[in-house]
Protein backbone atom coordinates (compact mmCIF):
# COMPACT_ATOMS: atom_id res chain seq x y z
CA UNK A 1 0.00 0.00 0.00
CA UNK A 2 1.35 3.42 -0.69
CA UNK A 3 1.84 5.84 1.92
CA UNK A 4 3.57 7.16 4.61
CA UNK A 5 6.25 5.02 6.59
CA UNK A 6 4.05 5.97 9.85
CA UNK A 7 1.02 4.43 7.89
CA UNK A 8 2.58 1.81 6.55
CA UNK A 9 3.83 0.87 10.14
CA UNK A 10 0.74 0.93 10.96
CA UNK A 11 -0.42 -1.20 8.29
CA UNK A 12 2.16 -3.99 9.58
CA UNK A 13 1.15 -3.71 13.15
CA UNK A 14 -2.30 -4.58 12.41
CA UNK A 15 -0.92 -7.51 9.92
CA UNK A 16 1.19 -8.88 13.42
CA UNK A 17 -1.68 -8.14 15.31
CA UNK A 18 -4.25 -10.17 12.69
CA UNK A 19 -2.72 -12.53 12.31
CA UNK A 20 -2.02 -13.56 16.05
CA UNK A 21 -5.75 -12.88 16.28
CA UNK A 22 -6.31 -15.87 13.77
CA UNK A 23 -4.14 -18.08 15.66
CA UNK A 24 -6.61 -17.62 18.88
CA UNK A 25 -9.42 -18.08 17.00
CA UNK A 26 -8.19 -21.19 14.93
CA UNK A 27 -7.99 -23.16 18.03
CA UNK A 28 -11.60 -23.99 16.83
CA UNK A 29 -12.51 -26.50 14.21
CA UNK A 30 -14.42 -25.37 11.26
CA UNK A 31 -14.85 -21.86 8.78
CA UNK A 32 -12.94 -19.12 9.96
CA UNK A 33 -13.58 -15.74 8.65
CA UNK A 34 -13.13 -12.66 10.46
CA UNK A 35 -12.89 -8.53 9.32
CA UNK A 36 -9.12 -7.82 11.65
CA UNK A 37 -9.21 -4.25 10.00
CA UNK A 38 -12.67 -3.71 11.72
CA UNK A 39 -12.07 -5.23 15.30
CA UNK A 40 -8.63 -3.15 15.10
CA UNK A 41 -10.56 0.26 14.09
CA UNK A 42 -13.22 -0.38 16.60
CA UNK A 43 -10.34 -0.69 19.46
CA UNK A 44 -8.51 2.16 18.07
CA UNK A 45 -11.71 4.20 19.03
CA UNK A 46 -11.77 2.54 22.53
CA UNK A 47 -7.80 2.69 23.00
CA UNK A 48 -8.26 6.97 22.37
CA UNK A 49 -9.18 6.87 26.09
CA UNK A 50 -7.19 4.34 27.40
CA UNK A 51 -4.77 5.03 30.49
CA UNK A 52 -2.18 3.61 32.93
CA UNK A 53 -1.83 -0.59 32.49
CA UNK A 54 -5.16 -0.84 30.58
CA UNK A 55 -3.26 2.01 27.45
CA UNK A 56 0.04 -0.04 27.71
CA UNK A 57 -1.69 -3.56 27.06
CA UNK A 58 -3.79 -2.41 24.41
CA UNK A 59 -0.57 -1.04 22.90
CA UNK A 60 1.63 -3.97 23.61
CA UNK A 61 -1.51 -6.55 22.21
CA UNK A 62 -2.61 -4.37 19.20
CA UNK A 63 0.84 -2.96 17.96
CA UNK A 64 -0.72 0.60 18.79
CA UNK A 65 1.85 3.24 19.10
CA UNK A 66 2.06 4.84 22.96
CA UNK A 67 1.51 8.19 21.57
CA UNK A 68 -2.64 8.10 21.17
CA UNK A 69 -2.86 11.36 19.45
CA UNK A 70 0.00 10.88 16.95
CA UNK A 71 -1.85 7.33 16.29
CA UNK A 72 -4.93 8.37 16.03
CA UNK A 73 -3.73 10.67 13.39
CA UNK A 74 -2.59 8.04 11.05
CA UNK A 75 -5.17 5.17 11.80
CA UNK A 76 -7.61 8.56 10.21
CA UNK A 77 -5.15 8.83 7.15
CA UNK A 78 -4.95 5.16 6.60
CA UNK A 79 -8.72 5.17 6.42
CA UNK A 80 -9.05 7.36 4.03
CA UNK A 81 -6.37 6.17 1.96
CA UNK A 82 -8.50 3.00 1.84
CA UNK A 83 -11.58 4.99 0.99
CA UNK A 84 -10.08 6.09 -2.53
CA UNK A 85 -10.34 2.12 -3.17
CA UNK A 86 -13.06 2.68 -5.41
CA UNK A 87 -13.89 1.89 -9.04
CA UNK A 88 -17.69 2.43 -9.86
CA UNK A 89 -19.47 -1.29 -10.19
CA UNK A 90 -16.08 -2.64 -10.09
CA UNK A 91 -14.99 -2.28 -6.51
CA UNK A 92 -16.87 -1.15 -3.33
CA UNK A 93 -15.34 0.07 -0.30
CA UNK A 94 -17.48 1.35 2.61
CA UNK A 95 -15.70 1.89 6.25
CA UNK A 96 -17.82 3.78 8.85
CA UNK A 97 -17.47 4.00 12.52
CA UNK A 98 -19.99 5.84 15.17
CA UNK A 99 -20.83 5.99 18.79
CA UNK A 100 -23.42 5.77 20.93
CA UNK A 101 -23.18 7.95 23.91
CA UNK A 102 -25.27 8.01 27.24
CA UNK A 103 -27.25 10.95 27.18
CA UNK A 104 -25.97 13.84 30.16
CA UNK A 105 -22.81 11.93 30.82
CA UNK A 106 -19.65 13.88 30.85
CA UNK A 107 -17.66 12.10 28.05
CA UNK A 108 -14.25 14.13 27.96
CA UNK A 109 -14.25 16.84 24.81
CA UNK A 110 -10.88 15.66 23.89
CA UNK A 111 -12.53 11.64 23.43
CA UNK A 112 -15.31 12.88 21.12
CA UNK A 113 -13.30 14.45 19.38
CA UNK A 114 -10.70 12.00 18.59
CA UNK A 115 -13.51 9.85 17.47
CA UNK A 116 -15.11 12.94 15.39
CA UNK A 117 -12.01 14.04 13.45
CA UNK A 118 -9.45 11.15 13.06
CA UNK A 119 -11.59 8.36 12.84
CA UNK A 120 -14.58 9.95 11.58
CA UNK A 121 -17.06 8.84 13.90
CA UNK A 122 -20.62 9.53 13.96
CA UNK A 123 -21.99 10.84 17.30
CA UNK A 124 -25.07 9.94 18.46
CA UNK A 125 -26.68 10.51 21.67
CA UNK A 126 -28.82 7.24 23.48
CA UNK A 127 -30.57 6.79 26.19
CA UNK A 128 -29.68 3.41 27.71
CA UNK A 129 -31.45 3.56 31.23
CA UNK A 130 -35.08 3.62 29.85
CA UNK A 131 -34.43 2.74 26.24
CA UNK A 132 -32.17 -0.24 26.12
CA UNK A 133 -34.20 -2.53 23.77
CA UNK A 134 -34.54 0.27 21.39
CA UNK A 135 -30.86 1.20 21.45
CA UNK A 136 -30.05 -2.21 20.95
CA UNK A 137 -32.14 -1.98 17.36
CA UNK A 138 -30.79 1.19 16.35
CA UNK A 139 -27.53 -0.05 16.85
CA UNK A 140 -27.93 -3.47 14.75
CA UNK A 141 -29.91 -1.07 11.99
CA UNK A 142 -27.03 0.94 11.62
CA UNK A 143 -24.77 -2.19 10.88
CA UNK A 144 -26.73 -3.48 8.87
CA UNK A 145 -27.58 -0.32 7.01
CA UNK A 146 -23.55 0.42 6.85
CA UNK A 147 -22.98 -3.45 5.02
CA UNK A 148 -26.14 -4.10 2.73
CA UNK A 149 -27.79 -5.99 5.67
CA UNK A 150 -25.10 -8.77 5.19
CA UNK A 151 -24.64 -8.11 9.19
CA UNK A 152 -28.05 -8.59 10.93
CA UNK A 153 -28.34 -8.63 14.81
CA UNK A 154 -25.13 -8.22 15.88
CA UNK A 155 -26.56 -7.38 19.11
CA UNK A 156 -28.28 -10.08 21.46
CA UNK A 157 -31.04 -8.68 23.39
CA UNK A 158 -29.46 -7.81 26.61
CA UNK A 159 -26.07 -6.92 25.92
CA UNK A 160 -26.87 -3.20 25.94
CA UNK A 161 -28.31 -2.75 29.87
CA UNK A 162 -29.13 0.29 31.73
CA UNK A 163 -24.83 0.38 32.92
CA UNK A 164 -24.04 0.86 29.29
CA UNK A 165 -22.71 4.52 28.85
CA UNK A 166 -20.71 4.46 25.94
CA UNK A 167 -21.10 1.68 22.51
CA UNK A 168 -18.54 1.82 19.73
CA UNK A 169 -19.33 0.36 16.58
CA UNK A 170 -17.35 -0.18 13.14
CA UNK A 171 -18.89 -1.78 9.83
CA UNK A 172 -16.94 -2.33 6.78
CA UNK A 173 -18.42 -3.87 3.70
CA UNK A 174 -16.30 -4.67 0.40
CA UNK A 175 -17.63 -5.48 -2.83
CA UNK A 176 -15.09 -6.58 -5.74
CA UNK A 177 -15.46 -7.92 -9.20
CA UNK A 178 -12.92 -10.21 -10.37
CA UNK A 179 -10.66 -8.81 -12.90
CA UNK A 180 -10.81 -11.16 -14.77
CA UNK A 181 -14.33 -13.32 -13.95
CA UNK A 182 -14.61 -17.06 -14.03
CA UNK A 183 -16.78 -18.80 -16.15
CA UNK A 184 -20.15 -19.55 -14.79
CA UNK A 185 -19.93 -22.82 -17.49
CA UNK A 186 -16.83 -24.14 -16.41
CA UNK A 187 -17.98 -24.58 -13.00
CA UNK A 188 -18.59 -27.94 -11.82
CA UNK A 189 -19.58 -30.07 -9.34
CA UNK A 190 -16.41 -31.89 -7.94
CA UNK A 191 -15.00 -33.31 -4.63
CA UNK A 192 -13.63 -31.18 -1.76
CA UNK A 193 -11.19 -33.12 0.58
CA UNK A 194 -11.82 -32.11 4.52
CA UNK A 195 -8.72 -34.53 5.20
CA UNK A 196 -7.40 -37.29 4.00
CA UNK A 197 -10.35 -39.67 5.26
CA UNK A 198 -12.76 -37.31 4.33
CA UNK A 199 -14.95 -35.24 1.25
CA UNK A 200 -17.58 -33.49 0.35
CA UNK A 201 -18.59 -32.53 -3.20
CA UNK A 202 -18.44 -28.64 -4.15
CA UNK A 203 -18.94 -26.00 -6.55
CA UNK A 204 -15.43 -25.51 -7.99
CA UNK A 205 -15.16 -22.80 -10.21
CA UNK A 206 -12.74 -22.75 -13.10
CA UNK A 207 -10.16 -20.79 -15.14
CA UNK A 208 -8.84 -22.09 -17.72
CA UNK A 209 -4.30 -21.81 -18.03
CA UNK A 210 -3.87 -19.68 -20.91
CA UNK A 211 -6.52 -17.04 -20.67
CA UNK A 212 -4.83 -14.56 -17.84
CA UNK A 213 -1.17 -14.52 -15.46
CA UNK A 214 -1.80 -14.36 -12.07
CA UNK A 215 1.35 -13.84 -9.26
CA UNK A 216 1.66 -17.25 -7.97
CA UNK A 217 4.61 -19.02 -5.89
CA UNK A 218 5.17 -22.21 -5.09
CA UNK A 219 7.14 -23.43 -2.06
CA UNK A 220 8.20 -27.01 -0.51
CA UNK A 221 5.05 -26.36 1.72
CA UNK A 222 2.62 -24.38 -0.03
CA UNK A 223 1.55 -23.07 -3.48
CA UNK A 224 0.06 -19.51 -3.28
CA UNK A 225 -1.71 -16.70 -5.67
CA UNK A 226 -3.00 -13.51 -6.12
CA UNK A 227 -6.60 -13.10 -7.31
CA UNK A 228 -6.81 -9.62 -8.21
CA UNK A 229 -10.56 -7.38 -8.78
CA UNK A 230 -10.74 -4.07 -10.99
CA UNK A 231 -7.51 -2.81 -11.81
CA UNK A 232 -5.51 -4.52 -9.32
CA UNK A 233 -6.66 -1.79 -6.10
CA UNK A 234 -7.60 -4.61 -4.29
CA UNK A 235 -6.95 -8.83 -4.37
CA UNK A 236 -7.31 -12.13 -2.55
CA UNK A 237 -3.95 -14.03 -1.79
CA UNK A 238 -4.31 -17.79 -1.10
CA UNK A 239 -2.19 -19.90 1.00
CA UNK A 240 -2.94 -23.91 -0.27
CA UNK A 241 -0.69 -26.48 1.60
CA UNK A 242 0.62 -29.28 -0.73
CA UNK A 243 -0.83 -31.74 1.76
CA UNK A 244 -4.65 -32.58 2.01
CA UNK A 245 -3.70 -32.49 6.19
CA UNK A 246 -0.94 -29.73 5.25
CA UNK A 247 -3.49 -26.08 7.13
CA UNK A 248 -2.10 -27.22 10.91
CA UNK A 249 1.53 -26.97 10.06
CA UNK A 250 1.00 -23.87 7.52
CA UNK A 251 -0.86 -22.50 10.44
CA UNK A 252 1.78 -22.96 12.74
CA UNK A 253 4.14 -21.11 10.44
CA UNK A 254 1.90 -17.98 9.88
CA UNK A 255 3.32 -14.71 10.54
CA UNK A 256 4.12 -11.33 9.06
CA UNK A 257 7.08 -12.25 7.93
CA UNK A 258 6.22 -15.28 5.60
CA UNK A 259 3.00 -13.13 4.25
CA UNK A 260 5.68 -10.44 3.28
CA UNK A 261 8.01 -13.06 2.37
CA UNK A 262 5.21 -14.40 -0.10
CA UNK A 263 4.19 -11.37 -1.68
CA UNK A 264 7.73 -10.45 -2.54
CA UNK A 265 8.84 -13.92 -4.29
CA UNK A 266 5.52 -14.09 -6.03
CA UNK A 267 6.39 -14.30 -9.85
CA UNK A 268 3.99 -13.63 -13.00
CA UNK A 269 3.04 -16.90 -14.14
CA UNK A 270 0.32 -18.67 -16.37
CA UNK A 271 -1.70 -20.67 -14.06
CA UNK A 272 -5.02 -23.17 -14.00
CA UNK A 273 -7.51 -22.12 -11.36
CA UNK A 274 -9.58 -24.12 -9.26
CA UNK A 275 -11.53 -22.66 -6.58
CA UNK A 276 -14.37 -23.35 -4.38
CA UNK A 277 -17.80 -20.90 -4.68
CA UNK A 278 -18.88 -20.63 -1.10
CA UNK A 279 -20.34 -18.13 1.36
CA UNK A 280 -18.86 -18.19 4.98
CA UNK A 281 -20.19 -16.53 8.42
CA UNK A 282 -19.18 -16.40 12.22
CA UNK A 283 -19.60 -14.48 14.80
CA UNK A 284 -17.12 -14.00 17.81
CA UNK A 285 -17.10 -12.46 21.47
CA UNK A 286 -13.87 -11.07 21.88
CA UNK A 287 -13.75 -10.58 25.49
CA UNK A 288 -12.37 -13.17 26.25
CA UNK A 289 -9.86 -13.85 23.59
CA UNK A 290 -8.40 -10.20 23.81
CA UNK A 291 -7.75 -10.63 27.25
CA UNK A 292 -6.07 -14.16 26.77
CA UNK A 293 -4.06 -12.02 24.32
CA UNK A 294 -2.65 -9.90 26.77
CA UNK A 295 -5.02 -7.33 27.69
CA UNK A 296 -7.53 -8.29 30.46
CA UNK A 297 -7.50 -4.92 32.35
CA UNK A 298 -9.97 -3.45 29.77
CA UNK A 299 -12.36 -5.84 30.93
CA UNK A 300 -11.96 -5.87 34.55
CA UNK A 301 -13.94 -3.88 36.55
CA UNK A 302 -12.45 -1.91 38.84
CA UNK A 303 -9.16 -2.52 36.89
CA UNK A 304 -9.96 -0.83 33.40
CA UNK A 305 -8.50 2.92 33.34
CA UNK A 306 -10.64 4.26 30.63
CA UNK A 307 -10.02 7.99 31.97
CA UNK A 308 -9.46 8.89 28.92
CA UNK A 309 -13.28 8.65 28.25
CA UNK A 310 -14.39 10.59 31.11
CA UNK A 311 -11.47 11.52 33.54
CA UNK A 312 -12.37 9.08 36.15
CA UNK A 313 -11.63 5.04 36.56
CA UNK A 314 -14.73 4.00 36.36
CA UNK A 315 -15.74 2.15 33.00
CA UNK A 316 -14.37 -1.24 31.75
CA UNK A 317 -15.72 -3.20 28.37
CA UNK A 318 -18.30 -5.19 29.25
CA UNK A 319 -18.86 -6.82 25.39
CA UNK A 320 -16.38 -7.07 22.17
CA UNK A 321 -18.72 -8.76 19.43
CA UNK A 322 -17.19 -9.09 16.25
CA UNK A 323 -19.91 -10.87 12.65
CA UNK A 324 -18.47 -11.19 9.23
CA UNK A 325 -19.65 -12.08 6.09
CA UNK A 326 -18.06 -13.16 2.95
CA UNK A 327 -19.58 -14.46 -0.38
CA UNK A 328 -16.47 -15.92 -3.09
CA UNK A 329 -18.55 -16.73 -6.75
CA UNK A 330 -17.47 -16.20 -10.49
CA UNK A 331 -18.33 -12.82 -10.39
CA UNK A 332 -16.29 -11.90 -7.56
CA UNK A 333 -16.65 -11.57 -3.77
CA UNK A 334 -18.83 -10.09 -1.61
CA UNK A 335 -17.77 -9.26 1.99
CA UNK A 336 -18.66 -7.69 5.47
CA UNK A 337 -17.84 -7.27 8.66
CA UNK A 338 -18.54 -5.44 12.13
CA UNK A 339 -17.49 -4.90 15.12
CA UNK A 340 -19.16 -3.98 18.43
CA UNK A 341 -17.68 -2.65 21.39
CA UNK A 342 -19.80 -1.55 24.94
CA UNK A 343 -18.38 0.28 27.74
CA UNK A 344 -20.03 0.42 31.17
CA UNK A 345 -19.56 1.91 34.61
CA UNK A 346 -18.82 0.70 37.73
CA UNK A 347 -20.13 3.47 39.98
CA UNK A 348 -23.89 3.69 38.70
CA UNK A 349 -26.95 4.19 40.98
CA UNK A 350 -28.29 0.96 39.11
CA UNK A 351 -27.73 -2.09 41.42
CA UNK A 352 -25.80 -0.42 43.51
CA UNK A 353 -25.29 0.43 46.80
CA UNK A 354 -27.81 2.97 48.77
CA UNK A 355 -26.91 6.23 48.74
CA UNK A 356 -27.49 7.72 52.79
CA UNK A 357 -27.20 11.66 52.57
CA UNK A 358 -27.98 13.46 55.73
CA UNK A 359 -28.23 17.04 54.52
CA UNK A 360 -31.81 18.05 56.11
CA UNK A 361 -33.61 17.56 59.62
CA UNK A 362 -33.57 14.50 60.91
CA UNK A 363 -34.15 12.66 64.60
CA UNK A 364 -31.77 10.44 66.31
CA UNK A 365 -31.29 8.06 69.23
CA UNK A 366 -28.08 6.84 71.13
CA UNK A 367 -29.26 3.79 72.63
CA UNK A 368 -27.60 0.28 74.58
CA UNK A 369 -26.85 -2.51 72.10
CA UNK A 370 -27.50 -4.90 75.18
CA UNK A 371 -30.59 -3.88 77.08
CA UNK A 372 -32.06 -1.69 73.98
CA UNK A 373 -32.39 1.45 76.25
CA UNK A 374 -32.85 4.88 74.91
CA UNK A 375 -29.96 7.30 76.16
CA UNK A 376 -30.18 9.81 74.04
CA UNK A 377 -32.84 11.40 71.85
CA UNK A 378 -32.62 14.21 69.70
CA UNK A 379 -33.36 16.11 66.41
CA UNK A 380 -30.80 17.86 64.23
CA UNK A 381 -32.67 20.59 62.41
CA UNK A 382 -30.17 23.51 62.17
CA UNK A 383 -26.38 22.49 62.39
CA UNK A 384 -25.46 25.63 63.18
CA UNK A 385 -27.87 28.21 64.80
CA UNK A 386 -25.76 30.84 65.21
CA UNK A 387 -25.40 31.54 61.18
CA UNK A 388 -28.03 33.83 59.71
CA UNK A 389 -30.22 31.35 57.49
CA UNK A 390 -29.12 32.59 53.40
CA UNK A 391 -32.11 32.44 51.05
CA UNK A 392 -32.21 29.11 49.31
CA UNK A 393 -30.87 29.83 45.46
CA UNK A 394 -34.10 28.93 43.00
CA UNK A 395 -34.19 27.17 40.14
CA UNK A 396 -35.59 27.66 36.93
CA UNK A 397 -36.16 25.35 34.05
CA UNK A 398 -36.75 26.21 30.12
CA UNK A 399 -37.49 23.35 28.11
CA UNK A 400 -37.44 23.46 24.05
CA UNK A 401 -37.81 20.35 21.87
CA UNK A 402 -35.85 18.20 23.40
CA UNK A 403 -33.65 19.94 25.42
CA UNK A 404 -34.30 21.42 29.20
CA UNK A 405 -31.82 23.93 30.32
CA UNK A 406 -31.64 24.61 34.15
CA UNK A 407 -30.52 27.90 35.39
CA UNK A 408 -29.63 29.05 39.25
CA UNK A 409 -27.93 32.10 40.75
CA UNK A 410 -23.50 31.36 40.35
CA UNK A 411 -22.83 32.96 43.73
CA UNK A 412 -24.52 29.93 45.50
CA UNK A 413 -21.32 28.04 44.14
CA UNK A 414 -23.91 24.73 44.11
CA UNK A 415 -23.97 21.79 42.36
CA UNK A 416 -27.00 20.49 40.29
CA UNK A 417 -28.28 16.98 41.44
CA UNK A 418 -31.67 14.93 39.86
CA UNK A 419 -33.47 12.24 40.95
CA UNK A 420 -36.30 10.25 39.48
CA UNK A 421 -38.31 9.26 42.69
CA UNK A 422 -36.76 12.06 45.26
CA UNK A 423 -35.23 9.55 47.22
CA UNK A 424 -31.85 8.57 45.08
CA UNK A 425 -29.73 11.92 44.14
CA UNK A 426 -27.21 11.78 41.60
CA UNK A 427 -25.17 14.18 40.22
CA UNK A 428 -26.65 16.05 36.88
CA UNK A 429 -24.22 14.89 34.53
CA UNK A 430 -23.85 18.00 31.65
CA UNK A 431 -21.92 20.58 30.95
CA UNK A 432 -22.18 23.47 33.59
CA UNK A 433 -21.53 26.94 32.17
CA UNK A 434 -22.06 30.25 33.47
CA UNK A 435 -22.73 34.13 32.21
CA UNK A 436 -21.36 35.81 35.45
CA UNK A 437 -24.65 35.95 36.90
CA UNK A 438 -26.47 32.41 36.14
CA UNK A 439 -24.95 29.17 35.81
CA UNK A 440 -27.03 27.01 33.42
CA UNK A 441 -26.69 22.97 32.37
CA UNK A 442 -28.41 21.81 29.51
CA UNK A 443 -29.65 18.26 29.18
CA UNK A 444 -30.77 16.90 25.46
CA UNK A 445 -32.70 14.52 25.16
CA UNK A 446 -33.86 13.89 29.46
CA UNK A 447 -35.61 11.03 30.37
CA UNK A 448 -39.62 10.16 30.05
CA UNK A 449 -41.07 10.21 33.30
CA UNK A 450 -41.09 12.45 36.11
CA UNK A 451 -37.48 13.94 36.65
CA UNK A 452 -36.68 16.25 39.88
CA UNK A 453 -33.88 18.48 40.57
CA UNK A 454 -32.06 20.13 43.60
CA UNK A 455 -28.65 22.44 44.34
CA UNK A 456 -26.62 20.85 46.48
CA UNK A 457 -23.04 22.20 48.37
CA UNK A 458 -20.68 19.96 47.32
CA UNK A 459 -17.17 20.67 48.86
CA UNK A 460 -15.52 17.60 47.46
CA UNK A 461 -15.78 15.17 44.26
CA UNK A 462 -18.32 12.57 44.84
CA UNK A 463 -18.44 9.00 45.62
CA UNK A 464 -19.80 7.75 42.70
CA UNK A 465 -20.75 9.40 39.50
CA UNK A 466 -23.84 8.15 36.89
Amino acid sequence: MAGTAQVQSLVASNTTFALNLYRQLATNSGNLFFSPYSISTCLAMLYAGASGNTEQQMSQVLGFATNQQQFASIFGDLQRELETNQEPNVIELNIANALWTQVGYPFLPAFLATATNQYQANINQADFVTEADAMTEEINNWVAQETQNKIQNILSPGMVNPDTVLVLANAIYFLGVWTTSFEATNTSTQPFYLSSTRQVDAPLMHQPVGQVKFNYLATSDFQAIELPYGSNQVSMVILLPWQVDGLGRLEQELSPALLSNVLAQMTEQQVEVFLPRFTLESTFGLNDTLAAMGMPDAFTPFVADFSGIDGMKDLYVSFAVHKAWGEVNEAGTQAAGATVIGVVGTAVPSGGPPVFRADHPFIFFIRDTQSGSVLFLGRLANPDPSATPAAMPQLTGTRSGNTLTISWPSSSNCTLQQSPDLANWTRSGGNTSSDGTNSSMTLTSPPSGSLFFRLSHVLSPQPSYP
